[in-house]
């Protein structure tokens, strides 16, 4: 009882008392600018709107695209394996942090030898000597004492990992949620898109028809019936290729999703023909501090990495210093295993040792090195995801700005192009104009209809790539913060 009071002493002045050897960290200021480089509203008269940045259900708003993402953040593979991931990382920390206390093991064991009677004796003589030795007990086989904190810096790196895998995992939850909203939006562009083309086929196999008759009647040529004829199945390729594309899309989204789509579903996404039919998203507050990206999952994630680095350096340090072990056991011992647990068989036994590096050529030298080398790493993968963020924002802000007159503009062409068509078709039908400036006409119309559904479509993913930047929908998601080992049981 002696030894394990003695041990259970020294392992809690360790616990309560080691010191660490990490440097103090200070987080790297950003390298970024005060203001968006699309706005010169300065951050201090900015208002920091997160109304929107809470939950992902309060932007995206469309019923059918919320139920994409609900399912796909149930069955989602990739984030599966980020889920796995992190709970890999806690149990990881779990086992840095264990080393913190002893381990004690119990022990039976009996040790019998044969050994011939003349070794022991001048009488040579035949009978064998038998030695026996019975032992029971629990004991603690070089436990390290956490003087310097190498252990203790190893466990808060491991934390501090720990932390930035929860952080990834909610970096690609959030990436999961954007990339189902942009597959909902590309198969409605592309489901609008084959509409498009319906229609123009349509309305091309009348003019085919038309121009076929005025050939017929020497009012037409035959190079008019071949322009028509090729304009139609020009459009029947565009067909193919805006179908072709609306499938690929639905497969994209159906991976994405994680599992296959329910008919509900389908039936559910077929009512969207256009991507007007989409619930608009609410407009991000304008005016944004440049310092919200600071709420993104993966810059986060970055100073977690940062940290881990920094208290590897710590655990490096100490590697300099003597290691204390401490091996004991605590039991009774016999010869004779009927009196094993009698009165006066008690033993036990202590065994510090001290290990003291004299010579490693250079190991915990260059390990030292390394450790900081690694920090001076993440700093700079710090500061480039920083960085990143800073111009998916800014470029984000930017298409906000243009995207709107862009858009108006494109439905203007439209509008003015299917005039022209209209016009050029009435010329054509009176015998004023060849059939080659309504085909120009029709051709130039279609296109701008589909320039219009392209740039809807830059729009609207815009807007969903400006809410991912800014680290929307993940505040309220984090995994709870663990308390290290030690605090949970002392």
């Amino acid at each position: 009882m002696r030894a394990s009071f003695l041990l259970h002493g020294i392992t809690l002045t360790a616990l309560l008392g080691g010191c660490t050897m990490i440097p103090h960290y200070h987080r790297p200021a950003a390298p970024l600018s005060t203001t968006w480089p699309s706005s010169g509203e300065r951050p201090t008269h900015a208002k920091d709107d997160t109304t929107l940045m809470q939950d992902w259900r309060d932007f995206y708003r469309d019923p059918v695209m919320q139920t994409l993402i609900a399912t796909a953040l149930e069955n989602n593979r990739d984030l599966r394996i980020a889920q796995q991931q992190t709970a890999a990382a806690s149990s990881q920390f779990d086992i840095e942090n264990a080393a913190l206390f002893p381990t004690l093991n119990g022990t039976a064991g009996a040790n019998i030898q044969k050994m011939n009677s003349h070794i022991w004796s001048l009488s040579r003589t035949d009978e064998p000597i038998y030695m026996r030795q019975y032992a029971v007990g629990f004991g603690v086989s070089a436990y390290e004492v956490d003087l310097w904190g190498r252990i203790r810096s190893a466990s808060r790196a491991s934390f501090d990992r720990y932390m930035a895998s929860a952080l990834n995992q909610q970096a690609m939850r959030l990436s999961i949620i954007s990339s189902v909203a942009m597959a909902m939006l590309n198969w409605v562009a592309n489901n609008q898109a084959v509409t498009v083309t319906q229609n123009v086929l349509e309305n091309r196999r009348h003019t085919y028809d038309l121009v076929k008759q005025t050939a017929e009647v020497g009012t037409g040529t035959q190079l008019d019936l071949a322009e028509a004829e090729a304009s139609l199945h020009d459009a029947e390729t565009n067909l193919q290729i805006y179908t072709r594309q609306r499938a690929e899309a639905l497969d994209q989204l159906t991976l994405l999703v994680g599992t296959p789509l329910t008919d509900a579903m389908i039936r559910s996404m077929s009512t969207k023909t256009s991507l007007d039919s989409i619930t608009a998203f609410p407009v991000v507050p304008a005016g944004l501090p440049s310092d919200m990206i600071n709420r993104r999952p993966d810059i986060a994630a970055s100073e977690g990495e940062l940290r881990a680095a920094n208290d590897d350096i710590g655990a490096a340090r100490a590697e300099f210093f003597p290691k204390i072990q401490i091996t004991a056991a605590n039991g009774t011992a016999s010869n004779n295993i009927t009196r094993l647990f009698q009165s006066g068989m008690g033993a036990w036994n202590v065994a510090p040792q001290i290990t003291l590096p004299l010579f490693d050529a250079g190991r915990l030298t260059a390990q030292l090195k390394q450790a900081r080398a690694r920090k001076r790493e993440e700093v700079a993968r710090y500061e480039r995801t920083i960085q990143s963020a800073f111009r998916e924002v800014a470029d984000a802000l930017a298409g906000r700005e243009t995207y709107l007159g862009q858009m108006v503009a494109q439905q203007a062409s439209v509008a003015a192009n299917q005039r022209q068509y209209t016009l050029a078709l009435q010329r054509f039908r009176a015998g004023y104009d060849p059939y080659l400036g309504t085909l120009v006409a029709q051709r130039a119309w279609y296109t701008a209809q589909l320039a219009a559904i392209t740039t809807q479509l830059q729009a609207l993913s815009n807007t969903v790539t400006l809410y991912k930047a800014l680290g929307g929908g993940w505040g309220t998601e984090i995994p709870p913060r663990k308390a290290p080992l030690a605090e949970r049981i002392l």
